[in-house]
């Protein structure tokens, strides 16, 4: 599994209208055949800060990166944007999320 987390510093006046921004892109992202989540946070210190935490099959990372709608979110976020996003991307063994050993709730 390829493993991405990206920060995104947003220019103020974009920071309400960024997810409009990114709808598309998320929609068509989240039904590639390799994608296994494609989510949005957004930072509780700072409200012009949006984090996405992305994971893909180990040989879907080509194909998305490649992808139209990717190429048009590479050219439509730059306007909204203060800074280059900051990413950390690995690759690791799994295909999704393990649960928490630490904090166990019995339901």
């Amino acid at each position: 599994m390829i493993f991405i987390v990206v920060k995104f510093k947003v220019k103020p006046e974009w920071s309400e209208r960024w997810p409009d921004l990114v709808a598309d892109f998320t929609q068509a992202t989240r039904q590639e055949p390799g994608n296994l989540w494609f989510d949005w946070s957004r930072s509780l210190e700072d409200p012009n800060e949006y984090v996405l935490v992305e994971a893909f099959k180990d040989d879907a990372a080509g194909d998305h990166v490649n992808s139209d709608h990717f190429k048009k979110a590479m050219a439509d976020m730059p306007q909204a944007l203060v800074e280059t996003p900051k990413i950390v991307s690995r690759q690791f063994d799994g295909e999704g999320w393990d649960l928490m050993g630490e904090l166990t709730i019995q339901a």
